[in-house]
């Protein structure tokens, strides 16, 4: 998926800059642009002729303009100086590893009323055996419209390979995170539903209550974990064994699932 990039002021290391695409002037508010669309998902690397990654996509974006129609764009890091002079240069953008998005229901933890340790332990958890290149996390207030559409968002216009939720899987008033996670899902998994539940049963009988999805949506799988750090280590370590084949999968791996004597 090729890009040229050009650019006029010099990006440094660990820089965010935006990226007018399908343009062939820098926009206001851009500090980059390319000729060129491409449909770039979160975690991609722009790798340059050397194939050395310059920079990794972190989300796209639409550039309003006063009149007209909006511009494609897109945010990146760049992942070393970016001096002017080096402008234009050529890309590739590649995906490499898993990107991951974590999301944390909570009320008191969207006001800052409650330290969330739960999102940032599912990274934590799934470093130890997947190889993660992108990872981003979000607290958000037990809201079904927003978690629905931060969901959506982030499984057909970011394109994240995998997102985690953790909290509001329960029975309480504000438990609606299985709700949300419905109406974005294409595809249930029910095997990895009952792996989960039955991994909290052998803990305590209030694992029956649990309502957690796991599924598909567009690209994405999608998991709904406890709210406890200690209830998202157990429901992971079940699905574990079989998250990265899943993943595979999803992109289209077309080898056997199982080997045929």
């Amino acid at each position: 998926m090729p890009l040229t990039l050009y650019w006029e002021e010099a990006i440094p290391a660990s820089g965010r800059a935006l990226v007018a695409l399908q343009s062939e002037s820098t926009f206001p508010g851009s500090a980059m642009r390319s000729p060129q669309y491409a449909s770039l998902a979160a975690g991609m690397y722009l790798n340059g002729p050397d194939g050395q990654a310059l920079a990794q996509v972190e989300a796209p974006t639409w550039l309003p303009q006063s009149q007209g129609a909006s511009c494609p764009a897109v945010w990146i890091r760049s992942l070393r100086e970016l001096p002017p002079e080096q402008s234009p240069i050529q890309v590739d953008a590649v995906r490499q590893g898993i990107s991951l998005a974590w999301v944390t229901m909570s009320d008191k933890g969207a006001r800052q009323e409650r330290e969330d340790t739960s999102g940032p332990s599912i990274a934590s958890i799934l470093g130890q055996t997947l190889s993660l290149s992108y990872i981003q996390g979000f607290v958000l207030p037990d809201d079904r419209d927003i978690l629905r559409g931060v969901l959506h968002r982030l499984s057909f216009i970011d394109r994240f390979d995998l997102i985690c939720t953790t909290g509001g899987t329960g029975v309480a008033p504000r438990d609606i995170t299985p709700e949300a996670t419905l109406a974005v899902l294409d595809k249930r998994l029910p095997g990895f539903e009952q792996v989960m539940t039955a991994s909290s049963l052998a803990k305590t009988p209030h694992g029956m209550i649990s309502r957690a999805v796991a599924g598909v949506a567009g690209q994405t799988l999608i998991c709904n974990l406890p709210g406890s750090p200690k209830g998202v280590r157990e429901n992971l370590e079940s699905i574990l064994p079989a998250l990265q084949h899943t993943l595979d999968k999803i992109h289209g791996d077309p080898a056997d699932c199982a080997r045929i004597n």
